[in-house]
């Protein structure tokens, strides 16, 4: 598809779709506590969709109306076995920490998912919940999809210091870890998202959280809840810095979730000296409206435990950077070439192709800004976070057309995307 260029300013208010990792986790709680959980505002994105699905061929009741979903908790122990292979779509939030819900079940599964998502390592989950008693296998030494997995009902506690900074790693483990036989000890790399931490108390599960270290025992019952989500940061990272470098913008962003774990960017943008205000705070729901301008921004250095706060905004992060005075240079973000796609080296030849200087790195990239950016052809190859990114990019070319291959792909987080593009431009 072709993408809009020349904008002339952005204007207006977005309300973003809902938290990705939230709606993800409200289906999976809802599943595994006893009785009816009602989620508000979920994200209707392809990924949420499938971890939905998943869960109705586990045997789960759930109903969307549109306006909310409502589910049939089972617990741990009403879950059954599917009649056919488990479809994860594009979702490594749905394969992993499913594979934590598998772990404790004494039947037979296969997961599987798309191109993108069987290249993508599930090692990282697979050695340590083979470690606590399951049987899994996956193709080659690293475990690519498809997996087969058979549980067991008496999982082994585990004692686990995580090797990468994963938040998916994590909570496939502490999903197996509620229903082992006692306590286990989960120990990060570094602190991040912390989503199934909270939804376990607002479930009214009881875990431990110290610092690094997390303690959680089995054989815990969950109960019913209402779940409101609120919008996802990392929907609105590409408004946020579409309002800071297009020229005359001023884009106001509402029910915006500013939980602690996830506002890596708005560190940056401050880091970087951009407009940004925050009002509008609900404690409750973590979440804040949050306004930006078009602003003069300068270069800095990205790196350490700030990256697993901002891993995913990182994309759209990078096109910020080509637009600031001097450079940006980002490290300790080997993560990202495990993502969708190896997004060092997507994000940097996308933005390179339109006229950027990135050079990528071993564990990120240096990126030179203030530089111009002309039309292309940019292939997502199937990363809805590189869709997003060259969208926004498209709004500064001056000189030529930017042509977006498999735009598709951005429907797995935000199917109205294009749409609330064009209220903005029409502000």
């Amino acid at each position: 598809m072709k993408l809009t260029t020349k904008a002339q300013g952005l204007s207006g208010t977005i309300r973003v779709p809902g938290d990705k990792s939230i709606s993800h986790r409200s289906i999976m709680f809802g599943s595994l506590a006893k009785g009816e959980t009602i989620v508000h505002d979920i994200l209707r994105g392809e990924d949420v969709l499938s971890t939905m699905q998943v869960f109705r061929d586990l045997g789960v009741t759930i109903e969307d109306n549109g306006d909310v979903v409502k589910i049939q908790g089972l617990g741990f122990d009403g879950l059954k076995a599917p009649k056919n292979r488990l479809n994860m779509g594009n979702s490594g939030t749905s394969i992993r920490l499913i594979s934590g819900v598998l772990a404790g079940q004494d039947f037979d599964v296969e997961m599987f998912g798309d191109d993108s998502l069987s290249k993508r390592p599930m090692d990282r989950i697979t050695i340590p919940l083979r470690q606590m008693g399951a049987e899994v296998t996956g193709q080659t030494d690293r475990d690519l999809p498809p997996l087969k997995m058979r549980g067991s009902k008496h999982l082994r506690p585990i004692s686990y210091q995580l090797p990468v900074a994963s938040a998916q790693v994590k909570s496939s483990l502490i999903f197996a870890a509620l229903q082992a036989d006692g306590e286990s000890l989960i120990i990060e790399k570094e602190k991040t998202r912390n989503h199934t931490e909270d939804m376990i108390v607002q479930f009214g599960g009881t875990i431990a959280v110290d610092g690094k270290e997390i303690r959680i025992s089995g054989g815990q019952e969950l109960t019913a809840q209402e779940v409101v989500v609120p919008g996802d940061i990392s929907s609105a990272a590409f408004w946020l810095v579409a309002g800071l470098i297009v020229p005359h913008s001023k884009v106001v962003l509402e029910n915006v979730g500013i939980n602690e774990t996830r506002t890596g960017i708005i560190d940056v943008i401050e880091a970087m000296g951009g407009k940004l205000t925050i009002s509008n705070h609900d404690a409750v729901a973590k979440s804040a409206t949050i306004t930006v301008e078009t602003s003069e921004l300068q270069g800095t250095e990205i790196g350490g435990d700030i990256i697993p706060r901002l891993i995913d905004e990182l994309p759209i992060i990078t096109l910020l950077a080509t637009q600031a005075n001097g450079r940006t240079v980002i490290r300790d973000a080997e993560e990202l070439k495990v993502k969708e796609t190896d997004r060092i080296q997507v994000v940097a030849d996308a933005l390179n192709s339109m006229g950027a200087n990135i050079t990528p790195t071993d564990d990120g990239m240096i990126i030179q800004g203030k530089t111009a950016l002309h039309g292309a052809l940019v292939n997502t190859f199937g990363d809805h976070r590189i869709g997003m990114m060259t969208a926004i990019a498209a709004l500064l070319v001056r000189d030529g057309e930017v042509e977006l291959e498999r735009a598709e792909a951005i429907n797995t987080s935000y199917p109205s995307f294009f749409t609330d593009l064009e209220g903005l431009l029409n502000g």
